[in-house]
């Protein structure tokens, strides 16, 4: 029983963890997208209609990175004290941006005329956060130094090429979700305006998913031998096809309006290329060196946490259901909720 407990615990944990993060990449990806593109809007009442959209949601979209950070830090000790140093810049920037951002959604409507300030906040703090997201997951997937179980690089170690692009491209792929979602629950001119910057931005995001794509296995063995190497590369293959069915799907619907399919398969560009993460790197949390088994806690810790985390899961997933369904419908151009 315990040799089981050993085994399962931490890919339990692994997946609820797993889960936790893709809910934050879809939820707080789309409000971080409305963020990045808060510069486009030129008038007062464009941007106003943008934060509105966003207002009701953003701080329970968050709650799930703070899951997935928590899951990490009580599940995977040893992991956590390895990528928390590797990425100790990344990582502070990444919260302060929260933070500054956050701010703004209180701040800029009391602050009305002289607002500027909290227009920057709330743009920069969007675009830093996604780069910085963006900058680790790159820096994951280049791997850490790992020397006697503790992270052996410098503070820069992610500053690499590949997890600069991987920075960039996760900005242009939470825009294209903002596009979406504005196209989605706006009404008016607005819509139209997110019409036409989600094209540029579905190209730029298949852009960076094709560079990744070629990269890693170019720059990584046991990447390249998990999709190429016999008989993994036969059932791996519905993963490119998919992607490119989504790309498609996404286009008509930019082509036709249609928010709701654009964000829909947005959001499913966004689960392949998780799905195909997960693949590249399992069962490595550590990449590539040290697999959930080794970096795991206790059984009895994990299973202590476990029995806080199963029921609060739910409930989290409810509230969002109910806060996404009150708020439900289009927002008109000068309505708002705060």
């Amino acid at each position: 029983m315990s040799l089981f407990m050993e085994f399962y615990l931490p890919v339990i944990w692994a997946l609820l963890i797993a889960t936790a993060i893709g809910l934050y990449v879809i939820l707080d990806g789309f409000d971080l997208g409305v963020g990045i593109l808060f510069p486009f809007a030129r008038k007062e009442e464009d941007r106003d209609q943008m934060m509105n959209s966003v207002a009701p949601f953003w701080d329970g979209n968050e709650t799930w990175l703070v899951l997935g950070g928590g899951g990490l830090w009580v599940a995977f000790p040893k992991a956590y004290a390895i990528i928390m140093p590797a990425f100790y810049l990344p990582v502070i920037f990444m919260l302060l941006a929260l933070v500054f951002r956050g701010v703004a959604f209180e701040f800029r409507f009391v602050s009305k005329p002289n607002h500027h300030a909290w227009d920057v906040a709330f743009a920069g703090g969007s675009i830093v956060a996604a780069f910085c997201q963006g900058v680790i997951l790159g820096g994951l997937i280049d791997g850490v130094p790992v020397e006697n179980g503790q992270f052996a690089g410098t503070a820069f170690e992610w500053a690499t090429p590949f997890g600069l692009i991987c920075g960039v491209g996760l900005v242009a792929g939470y825009a294209l979700l903002g596009s979406g979602w504005l196209m989605t629950r706006i009404d008016g001119p607005l819509a139209e305006r997110a019409r036409r910057w989600a094209l540029p931005l579905l190209v730029a995001m298949l852009a960076f998913i094709a560079i990744v794509s070629v990269w890693t296995p170019l720059a990584v063995p046991h990447i390249a031998d998990r999709w190429f190497s016999t008989p993994e590369i036969y059932y791996l293959w519905p993963v490119p096809l998919l992607t490119a069915l989504l790309a498609f799907v996404a286009l008509r619907g930019i082509e036709r309006g249609k928010g709701l399919r654009t964000f829909v398969a947005s959001v499913g560009l966004f689960l392949l290329c998780f799905i195909g993460l997960g693949i590249s790197v399992f069962p490595y949390l550590v990449p590539p060196t040290m697999t959930l088994w080794e970096t795991a806690a206790v059984p009895e810790s994990q299973i202590f946490v476990l029995l806080g985390a199963v029921p609060m899961v739910p409930i989290i997933l409810m509230y969002t259901a109910f806060v996404y369904w009150t708020f439900r419908g289009k927002l008109k151009p000068g309505e708002g909720y705060h």
